[in-house]
């Protein structure tokens, strides 16, 4: 194997993209099993695709920030390690397709050159942190939370605490109570608030979408700002704790609240307390300083009807005076690289900071003098970035779906590309005077949010005698409601795919006919019910008389084939003991080397670890549930009543110490002692050196 070195200055950093490269050589070479590694990469951004052979790289951009420079990094990476295009995701992040595998170290160092990550952008962990895109621009902000979705973002990377879960935290940060960050739909969210005049925080826990979504509950009015770490590293490692491990499908924040109660859960939050690093955790508040740019002249007729769209539908004033923001609609959330270095020198010309990638997969530019907005709006019409709609019914989110993505069942990005031509052709007039959105996901799995659209689409499939279609489930009724509640949509019915352009031509007609200007669609469903719209497009679902083409999905040219991978969002649980003694053993060395730093709770975290991965080595072989870290430190002196024979405590009383100790000095080495033992003591019973 050769060395691989980064030049890059920070020895963290260079040590995560050098232990990539070397696991990719002890998969390769058959040193570590598939599951293994694939736990390990995931961690590190690298996400298997559709396609053999190649990866998907998940770029992990925190509330969707990007610089001009950073913006010119990840396109020189797309041309040279991809095919020079980026994909915005829902989560604010960056993608690229089609990497291989063995060349993802080399792009990773490349992307550090300018601070750019890709750790914990997929995997068991906490991801990537999301913002209104609007931050600190918002004239209905009480203040700005981009320092605090920051350091939340610091403080959570590399933390020990979230590296092993039984499945993702995902995190929103919204800029006033509109909740346009979506609090209601994420694990841990928050809605700033003042407090007696200072910075504070609502937040809500155990929200989220999929097959089975759940509004999030409300558990703060006003947590002091101060609190805001301590609050979340505590609901963290009681899901580690707690969390579901084995079933996939029950394994997320809001099923261990639901299953427990939010009283129940928020107590062990509070006993967590004790073994917190920090009881407060102030965080610098500093709004970011707007700097002036030159003055552009423009040939642009700004009484033109154009340019009169685009100024109403993405044009939106700043609580800066005199400054603007700009929203550009993204296709499928698509770009070139060429796009992405001359948005790059527009920046630079018109912001002078950066820009901001929005949930809804499209673009947001800040800080721009009204006097040079007939100049900037000439410079994206070059780009072909003045298609108006920012966040209307035409700038529909989708997932890849089955483009690139292993679970993907249907063609979301086909066919967001044909509903955007029908409203654009055929309904242009909705785009300025209603409030609607659609949006659509592949699977069940919900990507793309399409079950908190007011007309969602989800990709399925049906039978037709002996023939597989592409098909679509209708969910209608969903949306926002502000200030931390919203609504999921109903199922309505499911059709062929190519019939869906007719189904939503029936809504919108239907809509627009029975309502003015000021009814929003959620209020209209509500008057009519689920069975209203059920009987009126019921007969879009026949399959009596389908056709060739009803079988080719959007977007292709072939019968479709459904073909479903290994899903990759959440990673795998392996339960092989060799493979958990030798992650026992790597728990251990960290905590040696983080006690070595003097950051006594990290060690203590590492030598917890330790223990639950040994303990859960030797359980195997049992018949003992397992599927909890609870339910392991339950079982231990069960099954192995001659563990207390020998170190004089139950297993149980001597791994709970972490949560009766602060985290000092004295008890962090006194605890990776005590790991020391307990691993040793394992092995001997596991036969496994």
């Amino acid at each position: 194997m050769q060395s691989f070195r980064t030049e890059l200055e920070n020895p963290i950093v260079e040590r995560d993209i050098i232990e990539l490269e070397k696991k990719i050589f002890e998969f390769k070479n058959l040193q570590i099993d598939e599951q293994k590694f694939r736990s390990l990469r995931l961690a590190r951004g690298v996400y298997g695709q559709r396609q053999f052979g190649v990866q998907m790289i998940r770029i992990k951009l925190p509330y969707g920030k990007v610089s001009s420079k950073q913006l010119r990094r990840i396109a020189g990476v797309s041309d040279e390690f991809s095919n020079g295009n980026l994909h915005i995701t829902t989560r604010q992040d960056i993608q690229i397709h089609h990497v291989s595998l063995d060349r993802t170290p080399e792009l990773w160092a490349e992307l550090e050159k300018d601070e750019i990550t890709l750790r914990e952008a997929c995997g068991n962990t906490v991801r990537n942190v999301t913002a209104s895109d609007k931050a600190g621009i918002d004239i209905e902000e009480q203040f700005d939370i981009t320092p605090y979705a920051h350091a939340f973002f610091e403080y959570f990377l590399r933390n020990p605490i979230c590296q092993d879960m039984g499945r993702k935290i995902k995190v929103s940060f919204s800029s006033s109570e509109k909740d346009d960050a979506l609090s209601f739909i994420h694990d841990l969210g928050f809605i700033p608030v003042l407090k007696d005049g200072k910075h504070a925080f609502k937040v809500l826990i155990g929200g989220g979408i999929g097959s089975q979504p759940k509004a999030a509950h409300v558990v703060h009015e006003a947590l002091d700002a101060d609190q805001l770490i301590p609050f979340s590293e505590a609901v963290i490692r009681v899901f580690d704790r707690r969390g579901e491990r084995n079933k996939r499908n029950k394994a997320r924040l809001k099923f261990l609240i639901e299953s427990e109660g939010v009283e129940q859960f928020l107590q062990w939050v509070e006993e967590e307390t004790n073994a917190l690093p920090y009881t407060t955790y102030p965080i610098e508040y500093k709004e970011e300083d707007i700097r002036s740019t030159n003055l552009y002249n423009s040939s642009v007729d700004i009484s033109s009807k154009k340019y009169q769209e685009w100024f109403e539908t993405n044009v939106f004033e700043q609580k800066q005076k005199g400054l603007y923001a700009v929203g550009i609609p993204v296709v499928t959330g698509d770009f070139s690289s060429d796009t992405a270095r001359k948005l790059a020198d527009i920046i630079d010309a018109f912001c002078g900071s950066d820009l901001r990638l929005s949930i809804g997969q499209s673009i947001l530019l800040k800080s721009i003098q009204k006097e040079n907005l007939p100049a900037l709006y000439q410079a994206l019409n070059e780009l072909g970035f003045t298609r108006i709609g920012f966040h209307k019914i035409n700038d529909i989110t989708a997932c890849p779906g089955t483009s690139t993505c292993n679970l993907g069942i249907g063609s979301s990005m086909g066919l967001a590309n044909e509903l955007q031509s029908l409203i654009e052709n055929d309904y242009s007039q909705l785009i300025q005077q209603r409030a609607l959105t659609i949006k659509i996901s592949g699977c069940m799995n919900g990507c793309g949010q399409h079950t908190i659209a007011n007309i969602g689409f989800q990709g399925m499939t049906l039978k037709a005698g002996e023939r597989i279609a592409p098909a679509t489930q209708i969910l209608l009724g969903g949306g926002v409601l502000s200030n931390g509640k919203g609504r999921f949509a109903d199922k309505v019915l499911k059709t062929p795919s190519k019939r869906v352009p007719e189904v939503l031509r029936w809504i919108l007609n239907d809509f627009t006919q029975n309502t003015d200007n000021n009814t929003l669609f959620t209020d209209y469903y509500d008057q009519k019910g689920t069975d209203y719209f059920y009987q009126n497009l019921k007969k879009f679902s026949s399959t009596e008389d389908l056709v060739d083409s009803d079988f080719i999905d959007w977007g292709n040219d072939q019968y479709y084939k459904k073909e479903i991978g290994i899903g990759e969002c959440a990673g795998v649980t392996i339960d092989l003991v060799q493979t958990l003694i030798f992650d026992a053993q790597e728990s251990f060395e960290l905590a040696l080397e983080t006690l070595e730093n003097k950051s006594w709770s990290d060690s203590i975290y590492h030598s917890y670890a330790t223990q639950i991965r040994a303990a859960k080595a030797l359980l195997t072989k049992s018949n003992s549930k397992i599927n909890t870290h609870e339910s392991i430190i339950e079982s231990f002196d069960e099954v192995y009543p001659e563990f207390k024979n020998v170190f004089q405590f139950k297993f149980q009383d001597l791994i709970r110490l972490i949560n009766t100790n602060k985290p000092t000095e004295l008890f962090a080495k006194a605890y990776s002692d005590q790991a020391k033992l307990v691993l040793s003591w394992i092995k001997e019973h596991t036969n496994v050196n």
